[in-house]
């Protein structure tokens, strides 16, 4: 947002500023730091990974004020905000589908999850095991919380291989951990089994090398362009454009080796902390962004009608 949206939109004359703040995901200095930009005279607030019911009463005075709220990688179910994520159910369920069916619908499964009882982990956990029960000869032997970060998956895998002995058939995992999944089996000794990929540059850079690991990986939350998605609908929401619904979701992406190798150099980084995105617009294509306005404009060159 601040390298290239910002300045874009400053050059337009359609931002001053945007400030930025940390919560560390404490919903008590998320909600102290809300109010504080509300009666600071913001346009809109943008908050990101948030608890979907604690900031509800903050959300609702920020709208009694005047003042959108946008929600992106997650969701919240106050009625006065706008949800701007991936669709982490689906994305929960398409992982999951795939694994059972690249081991051939039998089994034992891991699943590494996000932050528990935050709305994204939570929901794409609902979708895996949503479809994993379809498969009754698949087993779900374990979860473990990766919370999102390779070294805490890493640890979390590590001490469930250590301490369960028994085989695990493949592993599904939120991104972003991994890497860190991959570096705890591999450790272990044991046979690397399938393992759900996102958009870790560091983990494709493992598929690249060992390109007859899996067959395809997932764009679940790919971080730029959720960052550019969610902009796109603030700017078009204050500029009076829409939207037509609440919430907009966007379904996981699915890219392949040639995708890999075409991004990433023989020589890649296999600690790289960079991501894989989708090419050009394929997140939020103009198209289906125009489809959920009611007054679709390019936001970037909007003016003010006279």
């Amino acid at each position: 947002m601040t390298n290239v949206l910002l300045p874009a939109y400053q050059k337009a004359g359609l931002i001053s500023e945007l400030v930025v703040t940390q919560s560390d995901l404490k919903d008590a200095v998320q909600i102290q730091q809300m109010r504080q930009m509300v009666d600071s005279g913001v346009d809109a607030i943008i908050i990101c990974c948030s608890n979907v019911t604690a900031i509800n009463q903050t959300i609702e005075y920020a709208h009694s004020k005047g003042v959108p709220v946008f929600s992106f990688s997650g969701y919240v179910t106050s009625p006065y905000a706008i949800n701007v994520t991936e669709n982490n159910t689906q994305g929960g369920y398409a992982a999951g589908k795939w694994l059972a069916e690249k081991i051939g619908g039998k089994g034992n499964v891991l699943l590494v999850s996000g932050i528990p009882g935050f709305a994204s982990s939570d929901s794409f956990d609902a979708g895996a095991k949503g479809v994993l029960a379809e498969f009754p000869d698949i087993k779900l032997v374990g979860s473990v919380a990766g919370n999102w970060t390779d070294q805490v998956a890493q640890v979390e895998v590590q001490k469930f291989l250590a301490t369960n002995p028994g085989k695990v058939d493949g592993i599904i995992v939120q991104s972003a951990s991994e890497n860190g999944v991959l570096n705890a089996v591999r450790q272990s000794g044991r046979d690397l089994m399938p393992v759900v990929l996102g958009g870790e540059a560091s983990a494709a850079c493992f598929w690249r090398n060992n390109s007859g690991f899996i067959d395809q990986s997932f764009h679940f939350w790919p971080p730029r362009a959720e960052a550019r998605m969610v902009w796109d609908v603030m700017m078009r929401t204050l500029q009076g454009q829409g939207p037509k619904v609440q919430s907009i979701p966007r379904p996981v992406i699915t890219y392949s080796i040639d995708e890999v190798n075409a991004a990433l150099g023989e020589n890649c980084d296999p600690n790289s902390t960079a991501w894989l995105e989708p090419a050009n617009d394929g997140w939020w294509p103009k198209e289906v962004a125009a489809g959920y306005f009611l007054r679709p404009e390019d936001p970037l060159t909007w003016r003010p009608k006279p």
